[in-house]
């Protein structure tokens, strides 16, 4: 049997059978052969990035529940086990496709500013952005929506009571879980930062500043205190409750400017999904204020026009025409996309096969255009790193496609004292200052400049891929800038190259965002695709590696695939 040494994040993963399993070391030797199977299941799967999260919504499952009541049990219990993205303090976008209406639904719950926000708000007297306020202050955090957005879903889409999916976050936050490395290695990688905020610390750290190690247990007694008032009073507690006064009151203490008022008046909407057709597939993925869904249809509609299967996986070519589709998608992303309540986006222009056209014209395989001589599209006259994904298929083939998110990893940094609650820094999202990047080298424009009560632009991508009426493909992935891109490939993979959702979720990936005019890429990309990728004109900057894709296939039986990238996903299905 052949094996490869194959080191991803110093994850450490053993791929048997097919299952995958996350050990509390980093020993790195990988099965080559089972690498592309995936976890097969007859009756139901959840894909999550931490493996408990994924066995309590199995756990649902297994209960008779439908996939948004696993959906929902899964992200509260991420908010305990994964902190550094699962979370009660951040928002995030869900798709619920409903198998017996044929119909798909687009929850955003993505935070808003707060009413006292406005488009200077991170300025300094020079009028530079200061970046320690923008993402590491009160004040660089939106008005949360992940509890209001799990709690319609639930009472629209699911069959359980909040009661019941709650308890297995609240056990796992009272009980307590085992710590396993990662975790310990991430805690004590940001103590620097995180050590000094008091509430912070109260949490993460040992009451004589020690880190937590491997093997030892976390009890998170103030998040469980949280949880147990979700669970008596729903998303009240958190809005206008117990928990309301104990983050209103935090604000009022550092300056922040969240208030009561921004709370109470917290409303997710559900939306129309986009839908977009790549060759011979429908498209279903996120609207705005994701700026996901628009340049995922856009860059599909630009390589519907090039040979991507005859080209083959991971080539100079193929590589070539994405990186350029790419560019053209940023581009445009810098200049025509915010929150549509706020700004007129023009969404048909951008994702019309018309557009892609123009655009596909202009790009050659044997020509590399500088990002200097690519400007955003003009519209016609009538017209983060840390987040997580997660999938769920049920038995009936209901199906969840949900990433959420506090931006950084640990949001802020910033503990709501009392709540247990990580704070996001969302804030940043926005242009603080039209033209001025922001953490992720994204510019921004006017379309998504500060202004109360408004959702700042995000690239996260839930996204599910149809052939006919029948859902083929659920996913998404973490990232910031690079999850749009990460998911183009899951789809390109998946649709012109035949690959299984395992094989999809293995194969190296690449990223261009416009600016910097650079070509990230994997470190496995091939050298000699590098060698000739250089010669063509790009700058090629090897990365660390890009996404974490919890996918989900549904064939005769439904797979799943965690990405090895992070380390303890599971893939957990019966």
């Amino acid at each position: 049997m052949k094996t490869l040494r194959y080191i991803i994040c110093s994850a450490a993963l053993t791929f048997t059978t097919g299952v995958v399993s996350a050990e509390s070391k980093p020993p790195s030797i990988i099965d080559y052969d089972s690498i592309h199977h995936p976890v097969v299941a007859k009756n139901g799967m959840v894909v999550s990035q931490q493996y408990l999260a994924s066995d309590v919504g199995l756990e649902i499952l297994k209960r008779g529940g439908n996939a948004v009541d696993a959906a929902v049990a899964t992200g509260l219990a991420l908010a305990v086990v994964l902190p550094r993205a699962g979370n009660l303090g951040g928002g995030g976008f869900m798709l619920v496709h409903l198998a017996e209406d044929n119909k798909t639904i687009a929850i955003d719950y993505r935070e808003v500013a707060p009413k006292a926000a406005h488009r200077n708000l991170f300025l300094d007297e020079k009028g530079q952005v200061d970046k320690r306020k923008a993402r590491f202050s009160h004040l660089s955090a939106g008005v949360p929506g992940t509890v209001a957005g799990m709690e319609l879903a639930l009472e629209r889409y699911g069959t359980m009571e909040w009661e019941e999916v709650i308890q297995p976050a609240i056990d796992l936050a009272e009980k307590g879980f085992v710590v396993n490395w990662d975790l310990a290695n991430q805690l004590s990688r940001r103590s620097t930062h995180m050590g000094k905020v008091a509430s912070t610390a109260k949490v993460f750290y040992k009451g004589d500043g020690e880190f937590y190690e491997n093997g030892e247990t976390l009890v998170q007694k103030d998040l469980a205190w949280s949880l147990k008032q979700l669970q008596k009073h729903g998303a009240k507690a958190f809005y206008e409750g117990e928990i309301a006064k104990k983050i209103v009151a935090d604000m009022e203490k550092n300056g922040g400017i969240i208030t009561a008022d921004d709370l109470f008046s917290y409303q997710p909407q559900e939306r129309k999904p986009l839908v977009g057709t790549y060759r011979g597939h429908k498209v279903v993925t996120m609207p705005p204020s994701s700026s996901g869904g628009i340049h995922l249809i856009q860059m599909l509609n630009i390589l519907e026009h090039f040979p991507i299967a005859d080209y083959g996986v991971n080539t100079a070519n193929s590589i070539q025409v994405m990186a350029e589709s790419m560019k053209y998608a940023y581009a445009d992303r810098s200049k025509h996309l915010g929150d549509t309540d706020f700004y007129d986006v023009p969404v048909e222009w951008l994702t019309s096969k018309k557009y892609a056209k123009t655009i596909a014209d202009k790009i050659s395989v044997n020509k590399v255009t500088p990002s200097s001589d690519i400007s955003a599209g003009t519209r016609p006259k009538y017209e983060s790193p840390d987040t997580t994904h997660f999938s769920v298929v049920d038995q009936w083939g209901n199906a969840v496609s949900n990433t959420y998110t506090l931006n950084f990893s640990y949001g802020s940094g910033i503990v709501a004292e009392g709540t247990g609650i990580l704070l996001n820094n969302e804030m940043d999202d926005f242009s603080a200052k039209p033209g001025t990047p922001n953490a992720y080298g994204l510019i921004g424009g006017e379309a998504n400049a500060i202004e109360a009560n408004k959702r700042p632009l995000s690239s996260m991508t839930p996204t599910m891929v149809f052939e006919g009426d029948n859902l083929k493909l659920v996913t998404g992935s973490p990232g910031g800038s690079r999850i749009i891109t990460t998911v183009l490939q899951m789809i390109v993979n998946f649709v012109d190259h035949g690959m299984n959702v395992a094989e999809a979720t293995h194969t190296p990936r690449f990223h261009h965002q416009w600016l910097p005019d650079r070509l990230f890429i994997e470190p496995a990309i091939n050298k000699d695709t590098r060698k000739l990728l250089q010669s063509r004109g790009y700058e090629l900057y090897e990365s660390s590696t890009m996404g974490s894709t919890q996918s989900i296939q549904v064939e005769d039986y439904i797979y799943g695939s965690s990405d090895p990238r992070r380390p303890n996903a599971k893939a957990a299905g019966y």
